[in-house]
Protein backbone atom coordinates (compact mmCIF):
# COMPACT_ATOMS: atom_id res chain seq x y z
CA UNK A 1 0.00 0.00 0.00
CA UNK A 2 1.08 3.40 -0.54
CA UNK A 3 0.53 6.29 2.03
CA UNK A 4 0.18 9.92 1.46
CA UNK A 5 -0.55 13.37 3.19
CA UNK A 6 0.18 16.82 2.57
CA UNK A 7 -2.36 18.74 5.32
CA UNK A 8 -1.41 19.45 8.76
CA UNK A 9 0.45 17.21 10.81
CA UNK A 10 1.84 14.88 8.17
CA UNK A 11 4.10 12.44 10.22
CA UNK A 12 1.06 12.09 12.67
CA UNK A 13 -1.10 11.36 9.59
CA UNK A 14 1.14 8.61 7.84
CA UNK A 15 1.59 6.76 11.63
CA UNK A 16 -2.47 6.85 12.51
CA UNK A 17 -3.02 5.48 8.92
CA UNK A 18 -0.08 2.57 9.66
CA UNK A 19 -1.87 2.25 13.08
CA UNK A 20 -5.15 1.76 11.48
CA UNK A 21 -4.48 -0.37 8.57
CA UNK A 22 -2.69 -2.75 11.31
CA UNK A 23 -6.21 -2.66 13.21
CA UNK A 24 -8.45 -3.34 10.64
CA UNK A 25 -6.58 -5.18 7.75
CA UNK A 26 -3.85 -7.06 8.83
CA UNK A 27 -0.22 -7.30 9.72
CA UNK A 28 2.48 -5.17 8.52
CA UNK A 29 5.55 -7.02 7.53
CA UNK A 30 7.67 -4.24 6.26
CA UNK A 31 7.71 -0.12 6.43
CA UNK A 32 9.54 2.05 4.12
CA UNK A 33 11.35 5.28 5.06
CA UNK A 34 9.45 8.46 4.62
CA UNK A 35 10.12 10.88 1.74
CA UNK A 36 8.99 14.36 1.29
CA UNK A 37 8.19 14.74 -2.66
CA UNK A 38 6.51 17.89 -4.08
CA UNK A 39 2.45 17.55 -5.59
CA UNK A 40 2.28 16.02 -8.82
CA UNK A 41 -0.17 17.64 -11.03
CA UNK A 42 -1.47 20.64 -9.04
CA UNK A 43 -0.14 23.11 -6.69
CA UNK A 44 -0.27 22.26 -3.19
CA UNK A 45 2.42 21.58 -0.02
CA UNK A 46 4.92 19.14 -0.07
CA UNK A 47 3.75 15.53 0.61
CA UNK A 48 5.16 13.12 2.76
CA UNK A 49 4.76 9.20 1.35
CA UNK A 50 5.51 6.06 2.52
CA UNK A 51 4.76 2.30 1.17
CA UNK A 52 3.84 -0.15 3.63
CA UNK A 53 3.95 -4.04 2.95
CA UNK A 54 1.36 -6.41 4.74
CA UNK A 55 -0.55 -9.77 5.34
CA UNK A 56 -4.31 -9.64 4.87
CA UNK A 57 -6.82 -12.46 4.64
CA UNK A 58 -9.34 -10.17 3.24
CA UNK A 59 -9.84 -10.39 -0.76
CA UNK A 60 -9.35 -7.00 -2.41
CA UNK A 61 -12.76 -5.92 -2.03
CA UNK A 62 -12.50 -6.31 1.26
CA UNK A 63 -9.33 -4.09 1.92
CA UNK A 64 -10.23 -1.22 -0.57
CA UNK A 65 -13.37 -1.30 1.48
CA UNK A 66 -11.95 -0.85 4.81
CA UNK A 67 -8.97 1.74 3.58
CA UNK A 68 -12.17 3.87 2.30
CA UNK A 69 -12.98 3.71 6.39
CA UNK A 70 -9.55 4.61 7.67
CA UNK A 71 -9.78 7.47 5.05
CA UNK A 72 -12.71 9.07 6.12
CA UNK A 73 -12.09 8.33 10.05
CA UNK A 74 -9.02 10.50 9.67
CA UNK A 75 -10.73 13.10 8.39
CA UNK A 76 -10.79 12.96 4.36
CA UNK A 77 -13.50 13.78 2.21
CA UNK A 78 -13.69 13.03 -1.25
CA UNK A 79 -14.52 15.22 -3.72
CA UNK A 80 -16.59 13.91 -7.18
CA UNK A 81 -14.66 17.00 -8.91
CA UNK A 82 -11.88 15.18 -11.43
CA UNK A 83 -8.31 16.03 -10.89
CA UNK A 84 -5.60 15.74 -7.86
CA UNK A 85 -5.94 17.85 -4.76
CA UNK A 86 -4.44 18.51 -1.12
CA UNK A 87 -5.38 15.69 1.50
CA UNK A 88 -4.80 14.65 5.23
CA UNK A 89 -4.47 10.77 3.50
CA UNK A 90 -4.28 8.95 0.55
CA UNK A 91 -4.32 5.38 0.86
CA UNK A 92 -3.81 3.22 -2.65
CA UNK A 93 -3.61 -0.93 -2.78
CA UNK A 94 0.21 -1.21 -5.11
CA UNK A 95 -0.46 -4.43 -5.31
CA UNK A 96 -2.43 -7.69 -4.18
CA UNK A 97 0.16 -10.21 -4.39
CA UNK A 98 0.99 -11.19 -7.99
CA UNK A 99 -2.95 -10.67 -8.67
CA UNK A 100 -4.64 -8.11 -11.38
CA UNK A 101 -7.54 -6.74 -11.45
CA UNK A 102 -9.37 -4.77 -13.75
CA UNK A 103 -12.67 -3.56 -11.79
CA UNK A 104 -14.26 -0.22 -12.30
CA UNK A 105 -13.26 0.79 -8.41
CA UNK A 106 -10.20 -1.30 -8.21
CA UNK A 107 -7.25 -1.97 -10.59
CA UNK A 108 -4.43 -3.81 -9.62
CA UNK A 109 -1.35 -3.20 -9.76
CA UNK A 110 -1.98 0.30 -9.94
CA UNK A 111 -1.64 1.63 -13.16
CA UNK A 112 0.55 4.93 -12.05
CA UNK A 113 3.48 2.69 -10.33
CA UNK A 114 6.09 3.25 -13.07
CA UNK A 115 5.44 7.27 -13.36
CA UNK A 116 5.78 8.07 -9.71
CA UNK A 117 9.01 8.32 -8.19
CA UNK A 118 7.44 9.38 -5.02
CA UNK A 119 6.24 5.83 -5.06
CA UNK A 120 8.45 3.95 -6.61
CA UNK A 121 11.38 4.74 -4.09
CA UNK A 122 9.75 3.25 -1.18
CA UNK A 123 8.95 0.39 -3.14
CA UNK A 124 12.58 -0.24 -4.06
CA UNK A 125 13.47 -0.08 -0.56
CA UNK A 126 11.38 -2.50 1.15
CA UNK A 127 10.91 -4.70 -1.76
CA UNK A 128 13.85 -4.43 -4.84
CA UNK A 129 13.69 -7.50 -6.60
CA UNK A 130 9.99 -7.98 -6.59
CA UNK A 131 8.29 -8.34 -9.99
CA UNK A 132 5.83 -6.43 -11.46
CA UNK A 133 3.22 -8.92 -12.19
CA UNK A 134 2.45 -6.85 -15.60
CA UNK A 135 5.39 -5.74 -17.15
CA UNK A 136 7.42 -8.62 -15.43
CA UNK A 137 10.21 -5.62 -14.53
CA UNK A 138 11.72 -5.41 -10.73
CA UNK A 139 10.83 -2.45 -8.70
CA UNK A 140 13.81 -1.22 -9.35
CA UNK A 141 14.32 -1.64 -12.69
CA UNK A 142 11.25 0.61 -12.82
CA UNK A 143 12.82 3.50 -10.75
CA UNK A 144 16.04 3.64 -12.68
CA UNK A 145 13.68 4.01 -15.66
CA UNK A 146 10.89 5.77 -14.83
CA UNK A 147 10.40 9.15 -16.49
CA UNK A 148 8.86 11.41 -13.29
CA UNK A 149 12.25 13.67 -12.28
CA UNK A 150 10.89 14.68 -8.92
CA UNK A 151 13.12 15.01 -6.25
CA UNK A 152 12.47 12.94 -3.37
CA UNK A 153 14.05 13.60 0.13
CA UNK A 154 14.44 11.09 2.35
CA UNK A 155 13.61 11.90 6.13
CA UNK A 156 15.29 10.93 9.48
CA UNK A 157 12.43 10.01 11.16
CA UNK A 158 10.73 6.51 10.71
CA UNK A 159 7.17 5.02 11.43
CA UNK A 160 6.78 2.59 13.95
CA UNK A 161 5.22 -0.67 13.29
CA UNK A 162 2.12 -1.09 15.61
CA UNK A 163 3.25 -5.13 15.28
CA UNK A 164 6.35 -4.32 17.93
CA UNK A 165 4.40 -3.79 20.70
CA UNK A 166 3.70 -7.28 21.12
CA UNK A 167 6.57 -8.20 22.47
CA UNK A 168 5.90 -11.67 21.97
CA UNK A 169 9.86 -12.35 22.27
CA UNK A 170 10.40 -11.91 26.00
CA UNK A 171 8.09 -15.40 25.94
CA UNK A 172 10.70 -18.25 25.24
CA UNK A 173 8.21 -21.17 25.44
CA UNK A 174 4.15 -20.59 25.24
CA UNK A 175 1.75 -23.76 25.38
CA UNK A 176 -1.88 -22.86 23.71
CA UNK A 177 -4.20 -25.45 25.49
CA UNK A 178 -7.63 -25.83 24.77
CA UNK A 179 -10.10 -28.42 24.71
CA UNK A 180 -10.93 -30.05 20.76
CA UNK A 181 -12.40 -27.12 18.55
CA UNK A 182 -11.33 -24.47 20.71
CA UNK A 183 -9.16 -22.82 18.10
CA UNK A 184 -5.80 -23.82 19.56
CA UNK A 185 -4.03 -24.82 16.22
CA UNK A 186 -5.55 -21.82 14.78
CA UNK A 187 -3.79 -18.92 17.22
CA UNK A 188 -0.87 -20.77 17.08
CA UNK A 189 -0.60 -20.55 13.06
CA UNK A 190 -1.56 -16.87 13.34
CA UNK A 191 0.91 -16.18 16.50
CA UNK A 192 4.29 -18.61 14.51
CA UNK A 193 3.10 -16.16 11.25
CA UNK A 194 3.01 -12.81 13.07
CA UNK A 195 6.17 -12.90 15.13
CA UNK A 196 8.34 -15.45 13.49
CA UNK A 197 8.06 -18.19 16.23
CA UNK A 198 8.82 -21.49 15.99
CA UNK A 199 6.00 -23.71 15.38
CA UNK A 200 5.21 -27.02 16.90
CA UNK A 201 1.65 -28.95 16.22
CA UNK A 202 0.50 -32.29 17.81
CA UNK A 203 0.96 -35.23 15.32
CA UNK A 204 -2.78 -36.31 15.72
CA UNK A 205 -3.11 -37.10 12.12
CA UNK A 206 -0.05 -40.13 12.76
CA UNK A 207 -2.40 -41.53 15.04
CA UNK A 208 -3.76 -44.84 14.05
CA UNK A 209 -5.89 -45.17 17.21
CA UNK A 210 -7.70 -41.61 17.01
CA UNK A 211 -10.78 -43.09 14.80
CA UNK A 212 -10.76 -46.40 16.27
CA UNK A 213 -10.91 -44.42 19.67
CA UNK A 214 -14.25 -42.72 18.68
CA UNK A 215 -15.85 -46.05 17.04
CA UNK A 216 -14.97 -47.54 20.71
CA UNK A 217 -13.58 -45.46 23.29
CA UNK A 218 -13.60 -47.94 26.23
CA UNK A 219 -11.26 -50.79 23.75
CA UNK A 220 -8.71 -48.26 22.34
CA UNK A 221 -8.47 -45.66 25.34
CA UNK A 222 -5.42 -47.28 26.82
CA UNK A 223 -3.72 -47.50 23.26
CA UNK A 224 -4.12 -44.41 22.05
CA UNK A 225 -3.44 -42.23 25.35
CA UNK A 226 -0.01 -44.44 25.48
CA UNK A 227 0.68 -43.67 21.33
CA UNK A 228 -0.02 -39.86 22.15
CA UNK A 229 1.93 -39.39 25.67
CA UNK A 230 4.81 -41.58 23.22
CA UNK A 231 4.59 -38.84 20.56
CA UNK A 232 3.97 -36.10 22.24
CA UNK A 233 7.23 -36.97 24.86
CA UNK A 234 9.38 -37.36 21.34
CA UNK A 235 8.25 -34.63 19.52
CA UNK A 236 8.67 -31.94 22.17
CA UNK A 237 12.20 -33.43 23.64
CA UNK A 238 13.41 -33.37 20.33
CA UNK A 239 12.07 -30.24 18.83
CA UNK A 240 12.31 -27.88 21.38
CA UNK A 241 15.83 -29.14 23.24
CA UNK A 242 17.05 -28.46 19.48
CA UNK A 243 16.09 -24.33 19.71
CA UNK A 244 17.60 -21.37 21.23
CA UNK A 245 15.02 -20.73 23.48
CA UNK A 246 16.31 -17.24 24.18
CA UNK A 247 16.72 -16.63 20.80
CA UNK A 248 13.70 -17.51 19.68
CA UNK A 249 10.30 -17.80 20.75
CA UNK A 250 8.59 -21.70 20.38
CA UNK A 251 4.74 -21.40 20.40
CA UNK A 252 3.10 -25.02 20.97
CA UNK A 253 -0.84 -25.94 20.64
CA UNK A 254 -0.63 -28.46 23.42
CA UNK A 255 1.85 -28.96 27.12
CA UNK A 256 2.57 -32.24 27.78
CA UNK A 257 0.09 -32.04 30.84
CA UNK A 258 -2.80 -32.56 28.00
CA UNK A 259 -1.72 -36.35 28.03
CA UNK A 260 -2.56 -36.75 31.69
CA UNK A 261 -5.77 -34.67 31.34
CA UNK A 262 -7.59 -36.80 28.95
CA UNK A 263 -6.22 -39.82 30.19
CA UNK A 264 -8.38 -39.36 33.13
CA UNK A 265 -10.97 -38.51 31.62
CA UNK A 266 -10.75 -41.67 28.82
CA UNK A 267 -9.33 -44.79 30.67
CA UNK A 268 -10.22 -46.79 34.07
CA UNK A 269 -8.85 -46.59 37.02
CA UNK A 270 -6.47 -49.21 37.32
CA UNK A 271 -5.28 -48.32 33.74
CA UNK A 272 -4.59 -44.57 34.94
CA UNK A 273 -2.74 -45.03 38.04
CA UNK A 274 -0.30 -46.79 35.47
CA UNK A 275 -0.30 -44.57 33.21
CA UNK A 276 0.34 -41.53 35.82
CA UNK A 277 3.34 -43.71 36.48
CA UNK A 278 4.65 -43.88 33.28
CA UNK A 279 3.59 -40.35 32.77
CA UNK A 280 5.73 -38.37 35.57
CA UNK A 281 8.59 -40.18 34.63
CA UNK A 282 8.40 -38.79 31.15
CA UNK A 283 7.54 -35.48 31.86
CA UNK A 284 10.94 -34.36 34.16
CA UNK A 285 12.93 -34.49 31.42
CA UNK A 286 10.90 -32.12 28.78
CA UNK A 287 10.92 -28.19 28.63
CA UNK A 288 7.94 -26.66 30.56
CA UNK A 289 6.52 -23.85 29.28
CA UNK A 290 7.35 -20.20 30.10
CA UNK A 291 3.40 -19.07 29.61
CA UNK A 292 0.06 -21.39 29.64
CA UNK A 293 -2.45 -20.14 27.92
CA UNK A 294 -6.00 -21.94 28.25
CA UNK A 295 -8.90 -20.80 25.67
CA UNK A 296 -12.20 -21.75 27.23
CA UNK A 297 -14.90 -22.18 24.80
CA UNK A 298 -18.49 -22.84 25.35
CA UNK A 299 -19.45 -26.33 24.58
CA UNK A 300 -22.02 -25.27 21.59
CA UNK A 301 -19.37 -23.44 19.91
CA UNK A 302 -16.93 -26.63 20.27
CA UNK A 303 -19.68 -28.80 19.04
CA UNK A 304 -20.07 -25.85 15.75
CA UNK A 305 -16.10 -26.10 15.02
CA UNK A 306 -15.96 -29.20 15.00
CA UNK A 307 -18.86 -29.93 12.82
CA UNK A 308 -17.21 -27.42 10.48
CA UNK A 309 -13.50 -28.55 10.44
CA UNK A 310 -15.04 -31.88 8.62
CA UNK A 311 -13.09 -34.39 10.45
CA UNK A 312 -15.30 -37.46 10.04
CA UNK A 313 -13.94 -39.56 12.89
CA UNK A 314 -14.86 -36.63 15.10
CA UNK A 315 -18.72 -36.86 14.15
CA UNK A 316 -19.22 -39.10 17.25
CA UNK A 317 -18.11 -36.84 19.85
CA UNK A 318 -20.93 -35.70 22.53
CA UNK A 319 -21.17 -32.92 25.00
CA UNK A 320 -20.67 -34.69 27.78
CA UNK A 321 -17.21 -35.76 26.45
CA UNK A 322 -16.34 -32.16 25.75
CA UNK A 323 -17.87 -30.61 29.32
CA UNK A 324 -15.60 -33.89 30.97
CA UNK A 325 -12.43 -32.59 29.06
CA UNK A 326 -13.18 -28.88 30.09
CA UNK A 327 -13.49 -29.73 33.69
CA UNK A 328 -10.38 -32.21 33.49
CA UNK A 329 -8.09 -28.75 32.35
CA UNK A 330 -9.85 -26.38 34.74
CA UNK A 331 -9.04 -28.72 37.67
CA UNK A 332 -5.34 -28.97 36.15
CA UNK A 333 -5.49 -25.48 36.02
CA UNK A 334 -7.05 -24.77 39.68
CA UNK A 335 -4.03 -27.18 41.11
CA UNK A 336 -1.13 -25.31 39.31
CA UNK A 337 -0.96 -21.98 41.71
CA UNK A 338 1.41 -20.53 38.81
CA UNK A 339 1.49 -16.87 37.56
CA UNK A 340 2.31 -18.37 33.94
CA UNK A 341 -1.01 -19.40 33.22
CA UNK A 342 -3.84 -17.61 32.10
CA UNK A 343 -7.54 -18.71 31.16
CA UNK A 344 -9.43 -16.79 28.58
CA UNK A 345 -12.80 -16.74 27.90
CA UNK A 346 -13.07 -17.04 23.58
CA UNK A 347 -16.70 -18.06 23.60
CA UNK A 348 -17.45 -14.41 22.84
CA UNK A 349 -14.67 -14.22 19.90
CA UNK A 350 -13.87 -14.97 16.09
CA UNK A 351 -10.21 -14.40 16.40
CA UNK A 352 -9.89 -16.04 13.09
CA UNK A 353 -12.25 -14.48 11.42
CA UNK A 354 -12.48 -11.16 13.16
CA UNK A 355 -9.17 -9.27 13.43
CA UNK A 356 -10.07 -6.86 16.78
CA UNK A 357 -10.84 -10.25 17.96
CA UNK A 358 -7.47 -11.44 17.08
CA UNK A 359 -5.77 -8.07 18.37
CA UNK A 360 -8.24 -8.25 22.04
CA UNK A 361 -6.58 -11.94 22.43
CA UNK A 362 -2.72 -10.79 22.21
CA UNK A 363 -3.97 -8.06 24.58
CA UNK A 364 -5.62 -10.45 27.03
CA UNK A 365 -2.34 -13.13 26.26
CA UNK A 366 0.07 -10.57 27.49
CA UNK A 367 -1.56 -8.19 30.40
Amino acid sequence: MALGTNLGNRFEHLQHAVDAIFRQIGTITNISAVYQTPALGFEGADFLNCVVALQTQYQAQVVLSEILSIEQALGRHRSKDAGYASRVIDIDILFYNQAIINQADLQVPHPQIAHRKFVLQPLVDIAPQMLHPVSQKTLADLLSHTKDASVVVKQSKLLSNPLDRYDFLKINYIAIEGNIGAGKTSLCHMLANDFNAKLILERFKDNPFLPKFYKDQQRYAFALEMSFLADRYQQLLEDITQIDLFNQCVVADYDAYKSLIFAKVTLQQQEYDLYKKLFYLMHKELPKPDMYIYLYQNTQRLLENIKKRGRSYEHSIQADYLQKINDGYLEFIKNQHSESIKIIDISGLDFVENRSDYLLLLDQILA
